[in-house]
């Protein structure tokens, strides 16, 4: 995970092994979780979830809808 240092977005890379992906991850605290929902992620390489405002980041994403292979 990486921090955006000129903001209190968090943002998250994930992998091909994260997917489906949904919000909040397995590794999330539980105390402050909302609604799983799934993200589509493939289509622009990103997605923001639209509860807590995380932003995930598809690692070694090609700019092609698919699977980034």
């Amino acid at each position: 995970m990486s921090a955006n240092s000129n903001s209190s977005q968090r943002i998250v890379e994930v992998g091909e092994a994260d997917l489906p992906l949904h919000c909040p991850m397995p590794t999330d605290s539980l105390w402050n979780g909302h609604p799983r929902v799934f993200l589509p992620i493939h289509e622009h390489g990103e997605s923001l979830c639209p509860y807590c405002g995380t932003l995930y980041k598809l690692r070694g994403w090609t700019g092609q809808s698919g699977h980034g292979h």
